[in-house]
């Protein structure tokens, strides 16, 4: 049967940013309900469908989290004005500053802050 490993270091800082309990993580990771009719059974995933899980959690938290600082920075680096007709600037039109990226393929400097 599946189970979180409760002896791992990390388990309380995963669980505690999540929100989660360690026991709704582990049911989250290591069981699935099937529903027929009026009944729903739970069933216990492999140790191999746990860690596929959890890679896709890791893979999603990973995007939403790059999305976040992504928003955060254009937010930061936008000139908030008015323009002359005493209307409010919106996306379109906005004044932004750029930010160039150096990763492992090279330096990158787009027009546009996305991914």
């Amino acid at each position: 049967e599946c189970e979180i490993d409760k002896s791992n270091s990390h388990l309380k800082a995963a669980h505690h940013l999540l929100g989660l309990t360690v026991d709704d993580l582990n049911r989250a990771l290591c069981y699935f309900s099937i529903t027929a009719g009026r009944e729903t059974h739970l069933r216990s995933n492999s140790k191999e469908k746990a860690e596929k899980g959890l890679l896709a959690l890791i893979k999603a938290t990973y995007g939403a989290m790059f999305a976040y600082i992504v928003k955060r920075v254009n937010e930061s680096i936008t000139i908030d004005h008015t323009n002359a007709v005493g209307k409010k600037y919106n996306e379109q039109n906005a004044v932004s500053a750029s930010i160039g990226v150096l990763d492992i393929f090279g330096f990158e400097s787009f027009k546009s802050n996305s991914f």
